[in-house]
């Protein structure tokens, strides 16, 4: 897979998940907003059905006590309509006349009943009166209307609705006089306010009061406060107008966790899926480059091996040519020489396969390691003979400092040589000029500290944090300037891990590094 297509993968696949999750969010906002909205519709309703009740209420109750008043004095009537219907049938030779009045009383009757501060309120009674009439003569006039009818049906009484309508916008205009707190108790605010909210599915805690021209009364339950962002109001207790100075005020200080809670299972679900989605995506993207990162990885292996056995392959072969050479042949000592050169580079590329292989039992658990008692001083002298030829060659230097008094610990002598051996080697590799090597010993506690410092190229901070990976290497690709597969540190990280031991790097670009390994000493 091309960098360009790789990048263009992950960038469609980044917009689908992102676009998913803008998707789920603005899904979620809408159905809080849905719920927002429904849940400030249905406190509304149920405060405006509280407010009408409580006003219904007042006035059904002295309504009731009018009603049941006798007239203490009456003041006048009057005769507000009148209706006539004179109807003759000539069949039948009968006369039938209707009759229908409505009439007005006034009444002053005493206020003591009513509560509203008056001496006296002066009250209208509509009365409603019908009558029908039928006659059984041949000839009728109206100046025979005297004589008894056949039938007579007489019908009369209240106008209630009327009276009622008529008795409503007096009564507002006296009680709008009277204090709040004579009119309606908290009990009964209460009562109605939770009967209405269960209807309205609202069934959770809320503070509520009555303010009059923005002024508290002495009507609010206990831990009312009033928030004009959070708090729901609507008119009572209208005056003969149709005007009101009251407003029923109720604030639910748990709003917020209401309204999440009846969409709260659609949010976590929806949260669940995005979750699986993001998760699934990182894997996925986590499994590309990782992929990509393997398939470089392979390439720049196959490169830096296909070069490091390049080499000694050329080497043995010109080796070869020159042994077969006559002149040659016959020389022991050049014909020793090449042979040496031979077994040399044999040994190099074998040493590069067994050092692929052992890195490979390692990961699969296949490499057996036994321990021993060893002299840690005695493996760093071993280790250091395998690379004196190396360092020589390149007049080089490596001078040991072992400071510690105790050096025995539990170890395997073949793979912990190995340990101290590639470290060196890396030292020597990564020292292009000066090639000058300490090794330092020293007892910390219960443990010993082996330090290879070299003074060469160094490493980066970036670097630092990847040199113990597998295959990892500072130059990659086709930049043979120090050879090698990556394999070396991994190798040593391993090991040291398995001694319960621990191994870190300290570096300086252009100032060399410092390899510290720490094992546990045994007595």
């Amino acid at each position: 897979m091309s960098k360009r297509i790789f990048i263009l993968l992950v960038l469609l696949m980044s917009l689908s998940l992102i676009g998913i999750i803008f998707v789920q969010a603005y899904y979620i906002k809408d159905s809080v907003d849905n719920e927002e909205k429904r849940f400030k519709s249905s406190v509304t309703d149920a405060l405006y059905a509280v407010s009408n009740k409580i006003e219904k209420n007042e006035l059904d109750s002295y309504f009731e006590k009018y009603q049941k008043l006798d007239k203490e004095k009456r003041s006048d009537s009057a005769a507000v309509s009148q209706l006539f219907i004179y109807q003759q049938n000539n069949n039948t030779k009968e006369t039938l006349i209707y009759r229908s009045g409505v009439l007005e009383e006034n009444y002053k009757l005493s206020s003591s009943l009513f509560d509203i501060g008056l001496d006296s309120i002066n009250i209208k009674n509509i009365i409603g009166s019908s009558r029908i009439e039928v006659y059984n003569e041949t000839e009728f006039s109206d100046k025979d209307i005297s004589k008894s009818p056949i039938l007579n049906i007489i019908n009369s009484g209240r106008l209630k609705e009327a009276e009622k309508n008529y008795f409503d916008k007096n009564f507002k205009a006296a009680r709008k006089t009277i204090p709040v707190h004579k009119r309606v108790s908290k009990e009964e605010i209460e009562g109605l306010l939770s009967d209405k909210l269960k209807t309205e599915a609202i069934d959770i805690g809320y503070e509520f009061a009555i303010y009059s021209n923005g002024l508290a009364t002495k009507v609010h339950s206990d831990e009312f406060e009033r928030d004009e962002t959070s708090t729901f109001s609507v008119p009572i207790f209208y005056d003969e107008n149709n005007q009101s100075s009251y407003k029923l005020l109720v604030n639910f200080p748990d709003d917020k966790k209401f309204i999440l809670s009846s969409i709260m299972g659609m949010i976590l679900l929806s949260i669940i899926f995005t979750s699986i989605i993001i998760l699934a995506y990182s894997s996925a993207l986590y499994q590309l480059v990782k992929q990509r990162k393997i398939s470089e990885i392979k390439t720049d292996f196959i490169n830096n091996m296909t070069h490091e056995f390049k080499t000694p392959i050329a080497t043995i072969n010109l080796a070869l040519d020159s042994i077969k050479n006559p002149k040659i042949i016959n020389d022991k000592e050049k014909v020793i020489r090449y042979l040496n050169m031979i077994k040399e580079e044999n040994k190099r590329m074998h040493a590069q396969v067994e050092n692929v292989l052992r890195i490979s039992k390692l990961e699969k658990n296949e490499l057996n390691i036994s321990k021993d008692r060893v002299e840690l001083h005695d493996l760093v002298e071993d280790a250091i003979t395998h690379v004196q030829l190396l360092i020589e060659d390149r007049n080089g230097t490596i001078t040991t400092h072992f400071n510690a008094e105790k050096s025995s610990v539990l170890a395997s002598e073949m793979h912990f040589t190995n340990v101290v051996v590639n470290v060196l080697d890396n030292a020597i590799k990564y020292s292009p000029d000066i090639l000058k090597i300490e090794v330092f010993t020293e007892n910390i506690g219960t443990n010993i500290l082996l330090k290879i410092k070299d003074y060469g190229s160094g490493m980066s901070k970036a670097a630092l944090k990847r040199v113990f990976e597998k295959f990892y290497r500072e130059h990659t690709g086709n930049i043979h300037n120090v050879k090698g597969h990556g394999l070396g540190l991994a190798y040593v990280k391993r090991i040291v891990d398995d001694h319960q031991g621990h191994v870190t790097v300290e570096s300086e670009k252009g100032k060399g590094s410092t390899f510290i390994i720490k094992l546990p000493i045994i007595t």
